[in-house]
């Protein structure tokens, strides 16, 4: 079975589907982005590269996207005005989430950036955040990129490099998924943990 979801996955449009699943997740948590990003590359472990995706274009159609979807949220939230403002305020997670991503910039690290890549709507919650709380694009943008890489990078590798030590099969890609769901709640779990006071 896993052979027909490669064929439907080795046409190019697959570039457009990764592509628009990742630039819309950031809106749409539940949008099973990185599954399909790991089905595309269990696939591409699976053949030949003239019929599947390759590797290098499916890792950076990924990571571009991530970075668009970062960015049109932010500089949407950007401009929310006092209605975001309002809806924000009233959310005891958003407005956790928009103080301790602007205490992490304001330090020079967005190593929360990066974390948040990988946590159940944590990039919904840190992009929108930077743009609600007006943060430079210069300090908020470059650890977008960098998450949007690393979060591509260990999707395709889990789907590729599964299916090369178990085989391209649902094992293999079932196996991938939940190293990306583990990799997502420990860091959500990371997230959740108070800062510590020096």
């Amino acid at each position: 079975m896993l052979e027909q979801v490669g064929s439907l996955v080795g046409s190019p449009w697959i570039y457009a589907v990764v592509a628009l699943s990742v630039l819309l997740d950031v809106f749409l948590p539940v949008l099973p982005s990185g599954v399909l990003v790991i089905t595309a590359a269990t696939a591409a472990a699976a053949g030949t590269a003239t019929d599947v995706p390759d590797i290098l274009a499916l890792t950076l159609c990924a990571a571009t996207a991530s970075v668009l979807g970062d960015l049109v949220a932010y500089r949407l939230a950007w401009r929310g005005g006092p209605r975001l403002d309002r809806a924000i305020s009233r959310s005891r997670r958003l407005t956790l989430a928009q103080e301790r991503l602007g205490a992490a910039l304001a330090r020079g690290g967005g190593a929360l950036v990066v974390l948040a890549r990988f946590a159940p709507a944590g990039r919904s919650v840190v992009s929108l955040g930077a743009g609600a709380a007006r943060r430079r694009a210069r300090d908020f943008l470059p650890w977008s990129a960098l998450a949007g890489l690393t979060w591509a990078v260990y999707s395709v590798a889990l789907g590729y490099f599964g299916a090369q030590l178990l085989g391209a099969t649902w094992v293999a890609a079932g196996v991938s998924v939940g190293a990306l769901f583990a990799a997502g709640a420990g860091a959500a779990y990371l997230m959740r943990r108070e800062p510590r006071t020096s």
